[in-house]
């Protein structure tokens, strides 16, 4: 049994509202600030905290929500219902961006965490992801989003018109070791097998990489390019974009 959410708490500090030990390390749920969020509201701050390393937090959301956007934006013109994968469930904006457009079809949401799942499932993440949850096009997968990669590509599924993957601060700063095996030119074969003709794969970045952009276009991928979105201090978020050519 894990404690309880904490309702009460210090605003100065933050407060762990829960700690869970698993095959992957250490997950940590943070709350920064208190109050009803509701109109006009001080806005209380979740923060997924991984192995000691900070993840991603509720403040902003913006470059989040451009993961999924941006790949919307980049498929062919006309292109009915697209099927998308988001890799990484994390505080929930990508999937509420995804589940609030109805030109998506299918949303497979890949989340290896099994704490971040009931983050939101039962917990104040819920907040953000209920609506997305509830949607019927929108499928949590409880895997691990490199393995899942790998072996949906040697069974030559249903292939995904985009994938948005949000796993790590980025490609040169992973959280997890196992997680390099992302980026590698197997990593990206794999992607762009998982890949329709013509599909998008978006990588989100805490920052930019032109390493990253050269490995794309090693494995294949065409009009690879990198949108930024500035943030309140130091380098902008990046999210890279690449095309599966036909």
């Amino acid at each position: 049994m894990h404690p309880p959410y904490d309702t009460a708490a210090d605003p100065d500090r933050p407060v762990t509202l829960d700690r869970r030990e698993g095959p992957y390390g250490e997950v940590v749920l943070r709350r920064r600030g208190e109050g009803d969020p509701g109109p006009g509201s001080a806005q209380p701050v979740f923060e997924i905290i991984a192995n000691g390393c900070f993840l991603m937090d509720t403040s902003d959301g913006r470059s989040e929500r451009l993961l999924i956007r941006a790949a919307l934006n980049a498929l062919p013109a006309g292109r009915q219902a697209p099927a998308l994968l988001i890799g990484g469930l994390g505080v929930g904006f990508s999937l509420a961006e995804a589940a609030a457009e109805p030109r998506w079809g299918r949303i497979a949401v890949v989340e290896r965490e099994e704490a971040v799942i009931d983050w939101h499932r039962t917990g104040p993440l819920g907040r953000i992801s209920a609506a997305a949850l509830a949607d019927p096009r929108t499928e949590v997968i409880r895997a691990d989003l490199v393995a899942h990669l790998h072996s949906g590509a040697a069974a030559a599924p249903e292939p995904y018109d985009a994938l948005c993957l949000d796993i790590d601060n980025g490609p040169d700063w992973t959280v997890t070791e196992d997680n390099d095996g992302l980026y590698s030119p197997a990593g990206l074969a794999a992607c762009r097998a998982r890949l329709a003709p013509g599909g998008v794969l978006a990588v989100w970045s805490a920052q930019p990489s032109s390493a990253f952009e050269e490995a794309l276009r090693n494995a294949g991928f065409t009009g690879v390019r990198t949108e930024e979105i500035s943030v309140a201090r130091g380098v902008p978020d990046a999210v890279h974009l690449a095309i599966r050519g036909a």
